[in-house]
């Protein structure tokens, strides 16, 4: 049992950084992407870690994509109800804001926006978040975490055919934005 659980955990901090980056690119948000990433950890130990090791990798790449896919569900109806309360309210702030709230933090950097050094990556970071969000699925699924069509597939609930369709747009679309950081 031990060298199971040292197994799991080694396959965790395999995935944690590049899971991370995936929700971040995702959310657009770091503290939202951490949020994510510990949740479909949780979720996979306590339902999927007692599966055959081969089928870890799909399998926490399914429930990452779907804690992501819930995020951005419930990102839409906060969305539209922050609309409808600002319809409510008129165009002035809420009262009692508290300011604190709304300041920038000056030096606010997150660890994983330290992590992107130079302009390439700095690019290429801005240039995934451009792309649609199930391009950004199929490119980080098939070139960041190598995993075949057919498994990528299968994390995106998808066929293959869209699978490829996916990450071929989102490849010509990255050739054209980074052009000039890589020929």
């Amino acid at each position: 049992m031990r060298m199971e659980r040292r197994t799991m955990d080694d396959f965790l901090a395999s995935v944690e950084r590049r899971a991370f980056r995936m929700a971040e690119f995702a959310t657009r948000n770091p503290d939202e992407a951490l949020d994510i990433v510990q949740d479909a950890m949780i979720r996979w130990v306590s339902n999927y870690a007692g599966r055959p090791e081969t089928e870890w990798q799909p399998l926490f790449i399914r429930i990452l994509q779907n804690r992501i896919r819930d995020w951005h569900r419930r990102k839409n109806v906060r969305d539209r109800w922050d609309g409808m309360r600002t319809l409510w309210r008129g165009a002035g702030g809420e009262e009692g804001e508290d300011p604190i709230q709304t300041l920038a933090d000056p030096k606010g950097k997150h660890p994983g926006e330290q992590a992107t050094l130079t302009d390439s990556t700095k690019a290429l970071d801005a240039a995934l978040t451009t792309l649609p969000w199930r391009q950004q699925q199929a490119f980080l699924l098939r070139a960041w975490e190598e995993m075949s069509v057919a498994d990528t597939a299968r994390a995106m609930q998808c066929s293959q055919g869209s699978v490829k369709t996916h990450y071929s747009r989102a490849v010509h679309s990255l050739r054209r934005l980074l052009e000039d950081h890589w020929p």
